[in-house]
């Protein structure tokens, strides 16, 4: 999906295009370019490499390359933006999240949890608009015993079956640091339902973490401060909406956060003063449509201009201003002047 971001719209605004991917789903990107050729996309246009840390070196400091797209971790995120930007590169560099959604008691219940279980869970949990961080607000937080059952309904397994919910982590790496951070969280929160140590029949070796939900998170935490990047929900609990609006702005990341509520003041209020890029109401997910632009900020985005929609466009092109005369035959020619040009 993340090239899908980028090339297209690269391409069609007229450059040619080195695609990176990362070196654990090398596979997807030869599908990727299989597809552009036996759409007619002539040979060279789009163009791939592989590589570590030496290959984005490289692509950070070569001259031909004259802008970079990123999405990763901060880690990686924040020496793209520099090393691009010191050679002289427009850099667009989508890194971390955190995202945060505040329940109000006012809210659709079963509406409201069945979109908790699915942000927070969809995906393993593995991609950067996934709801890492749950805000129950008063009397909502009566609600958690049946988010946890729920969560526990889920079926860990495979993801080339259709009945699973939560397929296995991308890596050895990937699960030891989420193992690390629900330990984190057993200790300082009130772990409420434990997702390690799931095993699946037919795949003993498999990076398999279940839906693990945590309450009574607090910001300083470990596993609230660092990014999970897997199925696990955190709760935190706030008496008031205001306390809950101060908790998501205090939090570094700006990628998303969402609200649920019946009341249009509260939910105003939330998208007067959230500071995150983009914002859900009622939804927990709010991904912008193509036509406007993935707009995170604060540590989760540096950079001037977004990924695709107008923004996209503005970053894969240079603007142009032409200022021209055509003579009229009655019109007199040019008189010699040193003075400032003014218009007539």
């Amino acid at each position: 999906m993340i090239p899908l971001w980028m090339y297209p719209v690269a391409i069609t605004c007229g450059n040619t295009y080195i695609l990176k991917p990362s070196e654990r789903v090398s596979t997807t990107t030869e599908l990727l370019i299989d597809l552009l050729e036996k759409s007619g996309v002539p040979k060279g246009v789009v163009n791939v490499v592989n590589g570590g840390k030496e290959t984005v070196t490289q692509i950070c400091q070569h001259p031909d390359i004259k802008a970079i797209s990123f999405v990763g971790s901060n880690q990686a995120g924040e020496y793209i933006y520099k090393e691009g930007s010191k050679h002289g590169k427009r850099v667009q560099s989508n890194m971390g999240a955190k995202n945060h959604c505040i329940v109000l008691p006012d809210a659709d219940k079963e509406d409201t949890l069945n979109a908790l279980i699915g942000a927070t869970f969809g995906s393993t949990g593995q991609r950067c608009m996934a709801l890492a961080v749950t805000v129950m607000v008063g009397d909502a937080q009566d609600w958690v015993p049946e988010l946890v059952a729920k969560a526990q309904e889920l079926k860990v397994g495979p993801g080339n079956d259709e009945t699973v919910d939560i397929a296995p982590l991308s890596s050895k790496e990937a699960l030891l640091k989420v193992e690390r951070l629900i330990e984190s969280g057993a200790r300082n929160g009130k772990l409420l339902l434990d997702g390690r140590n799931v095993k699946v029949e037919g795949y003993p070796e498999g990076n398999w973490i279940g839906p693990t939900v945590i309450d009574n998170v607090t910001p300083g935490m470990e596993c609230y401060d660092e990014e999970i990047f897997g199925p696990v929900m955190l709760i935190v609990r706030a008496k008031t909406h205001q306390e809950a609006i101060d908790i998501v702005n205090s939090n570094k990341y700006g990628n998303g956060a969402a609200i649920f509520t019946r009341s249009g003041n509260a939910a105003r209020k939330f998208q007067r003063e959230i500071e995150a890029g983009q914002i859900g109401i009622n939804l927990p997910i709010p991904v912008p449509l193509p036509m406007f632009s993935f707009t995170g900020n604060k540590a989760s985005f540096w950079g001037q201009n977004n990924f695709y929609g107008k923004s996209g466009a503005n970053f894969c092109t240079q603007w142009k201003t032409v200022t021209s005369r055509w003579r009229e035959e009655s019109e007199d020619v040019y008189k010699v002047s040193t003075a400032m040009p003014t218009m007539k």
